[in-house]
Order: C-alpha cells, then structure tokens, then sequence
C-alpha cells in the first residue's frame, strides 16, 4: 500500500481514509499509537482538527499534502517523535510550541498541575517552577488561577527563550521567565515550588528508545542514580518556601521510597507520594514546618 497514493493508485486518488490507513500500517512497527499519530501528523498538514478528518474520510486530499505527509510518516516510523514533527504538544489543553532543545510535555505530568491546583488555595499565591523548558506546568497553572504570580526558570537560554514564546503566544502575562541553574538566580520565598528535574539513571535502558532518544540528555539524566537533582531541589528549597508552603516534584516511579526519604531527611512535613493514571507512583510533595 502506498502512504502517498492511499490505496496504491497514485496521489490523484488519495484521500484522507486512505492516507490515514496506510500511514497506520507504516507506523504500527514502530509506535505504540501510530492512528493517532497519522491523524496528528495530516491535520497539522491540512490544518484541521482530527474531528474533521474523521468526518470527512473520503476528502481527497491535494497530491502536495499527500507528499508531505508521506514524509513526515517516514521520519516517524524512523523514531522521530510526532510533537518535534509538528512543532507542537498540547498540554492541560494549552497547544505549547515544542523543538528539540527541551523535554516534551508527558501527561503524566498533568499530576503536578492537577495537584497543585487542589491543594493551594490561596488566590494570590507567589509560585515557582523549576526547570521549566516549554514552560508547560507553569503556563498551565497560570491559566487556571489568573491571579497567581507565576516564576519560570530553566537554565538553558534555548529553554528560557521557548517558555517566554509560549507565554508570549497564550497571553499568559502573570508568567515570568527567567534563565537560572535551579536556585541560583532567585531570592524571596514561594507558597509553592514545583518541579519536574531529570530524573532517569545515565544507565537506564530505556534512554535509547523511543522520544527520548531525541530529547536533550541534561532534561533526562541525573547522577546518582537519578535522584541528584531531586536531593539538590528537596534540601534547597526550605530556604525558598514561605511558612507552610508547598514543595512539589514529579519522580521516576521506582523512586518514591527514596524520594520520600530526602524530603524526610530534609525536615519537611505532611510528606506524601501520590499516583499517576496508570497507578505508578509519580509526585511527591511536602510542607515547610
């Protein structure tokens, strides 16, 4: 079957059910959604929703389109990932500009939003987010609570300029972003810190599948098992939380024993290790007695 034709007969047929068919049978090698990621990849092209794809399946499509799209599968049933070939990952519904200098935004992620948001009830709260790279969890958290003041802060000027285009992008003017190596540009006190470090051993396997292949190793990797940026951010951050304020970090699900233990270490209360979608534990928060 021909990606570019759809049903083999050349790109004067094809349509969107055929391209989408054939691109599915390309890709199911190789990704573990390849129907969504051929649906991703022709409405990025066609500029329409996947909504509108499935409601016009037998739309011909334009042969220019259909050859561009028969590219962009071909560098993804490669291993590119589909956020770096759009240029684009929805996060918490906000549609983030993504390229290759930072880590792309994972669902899973949503946990520390989602958290955040339910257990911060101030209106006016002064948050911080470190290492923020596309500015995901920052940007999603100042379009929920419109009256907090929001710090982003990644140490990658490539980070920083992506994060600051974003916000620029959404609007979301309650957002500051600021290029600092974790705490190291920073004074005053936050109600809440949240952070999602590199977490993944530099021996970790599964460094050499999939995005992460693609993906910046200093957005990943940590020494120590990767646990050495969490344990730098857990006792650092004491001195940058207000009286009970909140310190929030997304983990590798086999870490929150050890988590759990530097935040103990650390002398913070109401500890707690909380799960993702697929019931692995994920986050990890505590409070400044």
């Amino acid at each position: 079957m021909d990606i570019e034709g759809g049903t083999g007969q050349g790109a004067a047929s094809a349509t969107i059910a055929g391209l989408l068919a054939a691109a599915t049978l390309r890709l199911a090698a190789t990704s573990n959604s390849p129907r969504l990621d051929a649906e991703v990849l022709l409405g990025h092209l066609m500029e329409r929703s996947r909504t509108w794809l499935f409601t016009w399946p037998e739309r011909r499509v334009e042969p220019a389109v259909a050859a561009a799209f028969a590219a962009l599968v071909a560098r993804r049933a490669a291993g590119e990932p589909v956020a770096h070939l759009t240029g684009v990952r929805e996060f918490w519904s906000l549609p983030l500009e993504v390229t290759p200098a930072t880590l792309i935004p994972r669902p899973d992620t949503e946990l520390l939003v989602a958290t955040a948001l339910a257990r911060v009830a101030s209106p006016t709260a002064r948050v911080l987010d470190l290492g923020t790279g596309t500015g995901a969890i920052a940007l999603a958290l100042a379009s929920e609570r419109p009256g907090w003041t929001l710090l982003a802060v990644d140490r990658e000027a490539d980070a920083v300029a992506l994060a600051s285009r974003n916000r620029d992008r959404l609007g979301l003017d309650n957002v500051v972003v600021l290029q600092s190596d974790w705490f190291a540009a920073l004074s005053g006190r936050f109600d809440l810190i949240v952070s999602n470090p590199p977490y993944i051993d530099r021996d970790d396997p599964h460094l050499g599948e999939g995005d992460v292949r693609y993906e910046p190793a200093s957005a990943l990797v940590a020494g120590n098992r990767g646990l050495a940026d969490l344990a730098h951010i857990i006792a650092a951050a004491p001195a940058y939380l207000a009286p009970g304020g909140l310190l929030l970090v997304e983990h590798g699900a086999d870490q929150g024993h050890a988590v759990r233990g530097l935040f103990a270490a650390a002398g913070y209360g109401g500890i707690e290790t909380l799960a993702d979608l697929a019931g692995l534990e994920r986050a990890t928060l505590g409070t400044r007695t």
